[in-house]
């Protein structure tokens, strides 16, 4: 059996996907992998309502909250706000390259400052009963990653980062798009695989372009700490989630008709409390991606799923479609 790290997989912070119905809905395809939330600004905490920003369910463990600022008072607030909520860890967001998170002075732009990282990671240690850690990337517009990012990990390191997830490339902060930026500038694993080895006492992780859960595993076998898996997580959940705990030697692994059950009580609870149906829905549309009936699946479920009183029958009748598909 592996050692229980729960970085050996993890689930990207992605704005807008992975709210806390998404956590608890990849909760139930893997029991191992660590869990993100969407990036919330420190500013976001300290003055926003705090339990729909910083809830979530116990089922949901491990997971992370992921913050945005570039003010280490304010994120030293942040930190100490979010404490009671009892997260795994709190992430520092030095990777975002969206023109609002630039205006703020704060994600991919900090890569440019690296002793104002190693300030707001230095006051967020002093408030954390966990784990601080920071998601970067390679390095930003003309900088020569093989330069600046040793100066970026060895300065966070040196305040006190002990885990580091590396988006292996760079952020364009001017001519690319956010998306762009998830597609275009070429990934490079070759160079995050050579910072574990200048820095083997700190934990790295990889970010960008993983898709499948061999190619999870062969970058483990090449020396990583771990693996974080983005979009296809999100777009096709089944293929990276159920079965990822074998990265652990767990052979929970259930199968897609079964994830769908285990979220009936979840979804149930979810509309008795006033929610509407496709809040959850619209994060489950993925599921059966690749198989007969996906596509009548993700149909009922869009088209169905934002009408008044849509319930639990809607999901068996789009589950149905997936049966009749597979007979």
């Amino acid at each position: 059996m592996t050692k229980y790290q729960p970085h050996r997989l993890s689930i990207a912070p992605m704005m807008d996907w992975t709210d806390r119905h998404c956590r608890y809905f990849h909760r139930q395809m893997t029991r191992r992998a660590m869990l993100y939330t969407e990036m919330v600004t420190a500013p976001a905490v300290i003055h926003g309502p705090k339990d729909r920003l910083l809830g979530f369910s116990p089922a949901e463990h491990p997971v992370a909250l992921q913050l945005g600022g570039s003010d280490p008072a304010e994120l030293a607030s942040a930190v100490r706000i979010a404490g009671p909520w009892g997260y795994d860890e709190i992430n520092l967001n030095v990777g975002c390259p969206s023109d609002r998170v630039q205006s703020g002075c704060f994600g991919a732009v900090l890569m440019e400052r690296p002793a104002l990282v190693a300030d707001c990671v230095r006051a967020m240690i002093a408030e954390a009963q966990v784990p601080v850690t920071v998601k970067c990337r390679i390095g930003v517009d003309d900088q020569d990653p093989e330069q600046t990012l040793p100066v970026f990990l060895e300065t966070i390191a040196g305040a006190g980062v002990k885990h580091v997830i590396i988006h292996a490339r760079k952020a364009w902060l001017k001519g690319l798009s956010p998306k762009e930026n998830r597609e275009v500038p070429p990934l490079d694993y070759g160079l995050v695989l050579r910072m574990k080895q200048a820095f083997p006492d700190l934990r790295i992780a990889i970010n960008g372009g993983i898709t499948s859960l061999g190619q999870a595993r062969g970058l483990l076998d090449a020396g990583l700490d771990g693996v974080m898996v983005g979009r296809t997580a999100y777009h096709d959940p089944a293929a990276v989630l159920i079965g990822a705990d074998a990265l652990w030697g767990d052979d929970f692994a259930p199968d897609a008709f079964a994830v769908v059950d285990a979220m009936r009580d979840y979804i149930g609870a979810h509309l008795a409390a006033g929610g509407r149906l496709h809040q959850i829905t619209r994060h489950m549309l993925g599921l059966f991606a690749g198989r007969p009936g996906a596509r009548s699946w993700r149909r009922a479920l869009s088209e169905g799923a934002s009408r008044p009183g849509a319930g639990l029958d809607l999901i068996d009748l789009a589950l149905g479609e997936v049966q009749a598909a597979a007979a």
